[in-house]
């Protein structure tokens, strides 16, 4: 699995030349109502044994949660259940609050 940080996801994000990834957000529902990477997919990491077979298995796809602590166990799971690009976001939407986005609200 790889990792990045949140100022390499905001670039790729933001590089319209680049294939973009599924942000998949492995909160609980109430954190992801409190703040989210904008067009995050909410999935919450209990639901992904479940729900896993909804993702393209060779689509870019960065985990997200709050510290990075969930979404790394995630990604861990996607990548033991075939699918290859797979990365975890480091910090998660905190780092992202704090790096690239002042204006979202923290918890």
């Amino acid at each position: 699995m790889q990792h990045m940080t949140a100022a390499e996801l905001a670039g790729w994000v933001a590089d319209s030349a680049r294939a973009q990834p599924v942000l998949l957000d492995v909160r609980e529902p109430w954190e992801f109502e409190i703040c989210r990477i904008a067009g995050a997919t909410p999935m919450p990491m209990k639901t992904i044994p479940a729900r896993h077979a909804e993702l393209a298995t060779d689509a870019p796809i960065v985990c997200i949660c709050h510290h990075g602590a969930r979404s790394m166990q995630v990604a861990a799971f996607l990548e033991q259940n075939g699918f290859t690009q797979v990365t975890n976001l480091s910090g998660g939407v905190h780092a992202w609050a704090q790096q690239v986005d002042a204006s979202m609200p923290t918890y």
